[in-house]
């Protein structure tokens, strides 16, 4: 199977394979694994030694104890040099963004933590390969190291890897993620705009009924069987240091898969929206929302079936990788602005009231699609047509 392409960076996007692994190369995985993960934990003890001791834990003294580690281990030496490489790199930049959040005085919820301990049992085997540490040939996927491994070809890549990621989920599944040079496919021009303001009743509301995006609730479809997994876990938790049951590892999987069952389903229908929405609109006014404070609201649980920041991940991608327009609109006062003539009320509307009616022009139509209405005239696009022709002069690119 594949996921879909990710914009990783600019120019480049993310192409992701399910990986076929015989139990000599998963052996062959996870040695490189505990290999790498000795090393990170190596990495964080000499951050904390040289924090203690007021010194400097750059990149090159992290480099320097990596090759001083595998002239000292012949257990380091028989895996490859470049994942472990690859390793001390993503430490050295998880390290220096943590400092550098620190040295803002970043409130404590904002900062990028320091880089911690990876525990055997809990940490999750990530191999990152540069171009000389991996190669493709007839199909399979050649791994420094002499491991080989089947790729399943849901379909073509579009150009040569320059780097490639080995990870496995908490299913147990294998896969291989290519980063590749993003290619825009471009689609024909339609002429129109739209605007799209986010929500929790409806995802996404936008100037279109046609467009709008209805609540899916896949969590809270899948909250029943999720419960029972659950409870079962909780009966057969394990003491603390024991393994668990065979019952519990049990549940833990089902459990697992249920989560991976609701996430890819939150996914398809935010891309498939997502792709509709950009190939009928040459422009687009989305509201840049960060839904992360609603975690701490009496709205927290639906809001995350709501799926709203992957759905406008979805949308920003989507729209980047076909050449279309996507303005991201500032949120503040939306909800008190008048799309019609831009007064903006007194105080702000409650939750509970979801009709806006301005007190200037005397205008009424529902809250969020009034939002909508405005992400367009923040964006700069022409909103006159949205419910009707196109007015008399020169064309001018019309709302939904």
């Amino acid at each position: 199977m594949t996921t879909p392409m990710e914009a990783d960076g600019a120019g480049h996007a993310r192409y992701t394979y399910r990986l076929r692994v015989s139990s000599t190369a998963r052996t062959a995985l996870e040695a490189e694994w505990a290999q790498c993960r000795w090393i990170w934990n190596e990495c964080v003890a000499r951050s904390k030694k040289a924090h203690a001791e007021d010194e400097k834990c750059g990149p090159a003294r992290l480099d320097k104890m990596l090759t001083e580690a595998r002239s000292a281990n012949a257990w380091l030496r028989a895996g490859s040099s470049v994942p472990q490489q690859q390793l001390v790199r993503d430490f050295g930049k998880a390290r220096a963004k943590a400092l550098k959040d620190i040295k803002a005085r970043l409130p404590m919820r904002q900062r990028a933590g320091m880089p911690k301990y990876k525990k055997k049992l809990e940490a999750l085997p990530s191999l990152n390969y540069t171009k000389r540490g991996f190669r493709l040939k007839d199909g399979r996927l050649h791994l420094a190291g002499g491991i080989s491994l089947t790729v399943v070809w849901s379909r073509d890549l579009p150009a040569d890897p320059s780097s490639a990621r080995v990870y496995r989920d908490s299913l147990g599944h294998w896969y291989i993620s290519f980063v590749v040079p993003a290619q825009a496919q471009p689609l024909p021009e339609t002429g129109r705009v739209i605007g799209i303001d986010w929500g929790v009743k409806e995802t996404a509301t936008t100037t279109s009924d046609a467009y709008d995006l209805p609540h899916a609730e896949h969590g809270k479809k899948a909250a029943s069987k999720l419960t029972h997994h659950q409870r079962i876990m909780a009966r057969r938790k394990p003491r603390k240091g024991q393994a668990g049951s065979k019952g519990y590892r049990r549940a833990k999987r089902r459990t697992a898969k249920l989560h991976k069952k609701v996430a890819r389903q939150r996914q398809d229908t935010a891309r498939k929206w997502a792709k509709r929405v950009v190939r009928d609109h040459d422009a687009l006014a989305v509201e840049n929302f960060r839904p992360k404070f609603l975690a701490k609201s009496s709205m927290a649980k639906k809001a995350a079936d709501a799926a709203i920041g992957a759905t406008k991940t979805a949308l920003i991608e989507m729209g980047r990788k076909h050449g279309r327009t996507v303005h991201l609109v500032h949120p503040a006062h939306t909800t008190m602005d008048c799309a019609h003539c831009g007064a903006r009320a007194k105080h702000a509307l409650p939750l509970g009231m979801r009709t806006y009616t301005c007190t200037t022009c005397g205008v009424s139509s529902p809250r969020d699609k009034n939002s909508a209405r405005v992400m367009l005239v923040r964006a700069g696009l022409n909103p006159a047509g949205a419910e009707s022709g196109r007015p008399d002069g020169p064309r001018v690119r019309q709302a939904a």
